[in-house]
C-alpha cells in the first residue's frame, strides 16, 4: 500500500472527524435499528476530541500521549467499528456507517507515511 498520509494531515482532520461523529447520529437518524449505533459513535467522538487534544502532534493541546499511541488507538476504533455491526446487531443504515467508518479509519491508518524522524530515533 502507498503511504502518504501525514502525522501533520492527519492532525488537521481529527478534530473535524471527533466533532462529526458526534454530530452526524442527529443529522443521520444513526441508532434507528439500535440505540446503541447512536452512542457508539457520539462516545467515539467525545473520546477521539479527548484523544487529540492529548496527542503530541500539530494540533496536540496538552501534548502528553505518544502519536504512535495514538494511531493504534485509532486503529483499534477501526476495527471495531467495522464489528461492530456483527456484534451488537446493527442492521441497513446504521450498519452500514459503521461498515464505511471502520474501513475509512483502516485505510488511513494503513496509508500513514511514518515521520522519517521518529524512525531515524527507533
Amino acid at each position: 500500500m502507498h503511504r502518504f498520509f501525514t502525522q501533520k494531515m492527519h492532525a488537521y482532520i481529527d478534530y473535524p472527524v471527533a466533532l462529526g461523529l458526534i454530530a452526524m447520529p442527529f443529522l443521520l437518524n444513526i441508532g434507528a435499528t439500535n440505540q446503541v449505533a447512536f452512542a457508539l459513535s457520539i462516545v467515539t467522538g467525545f473520546a477521539a476530541l479527548a484523544l487529540t487534544a492529548l496527542t503530541d502532534h500539530e494540533t496536540g493541546i496538552i501534548r502528553v500521549l505518544p502519536y504512535k499511541l495514538h494511531l493504534i488507538v485509532d486503529g483499534l476504533v477501526g476495527a471495531t467499528f467495522v464489528a461492530a455491526p456483527f456484534l451488537f446487531g446493527f442492521t441497513g443504515f446504521d450498519a452500514a456507517y459503521y461498515w464505511v467508518l471502520g474501513a475509512t479509519v483502516l485505510v488511513v491508518v494503513g496509508a500513514h507515511k511514518a515521520d522519517e524522524a521518529a524512525v531515524a530515533a527507533e
